[in-house]
């Protein structure tokens, strides 16, 4: 039985760096840096992710909220 979970885990491993080396993984870091991407634009960048990233936090709470609302009306109901 341990030699079936360490293969599964060996096997997790390797599709997993796979993944990571498909989507750029280092590389595509190596290639920015190398593109001459000044720090203020990367910074940009990130700020822009983390601006992109509360607004859908704040869309997904609202609509999490309208849900329970319905739900709990529906729940009055009955």
């Amino acid at each position: 039985m341990d030699g079936i979970t360490l293969l599964i885990a060996v096997v997790a491993l390797i599709i997993s760096i796979l993944a990571y080396q498909r989507t750029g993984g280092a590389a595509d870091v190596r290639r920015q840096m190398d593109s001459g991407e000044s720090f203020a634009d990367i910074k940009k960048q990130v700020e822009s992710l983390g601006t992109m990233t509360d607004a859908l936090r704040e869309k997904t709470a609202d609509a999490l909220e309208r849900l329970e609302k319905v739900l709990r009306k529906t729940e009055k109901g009955e």
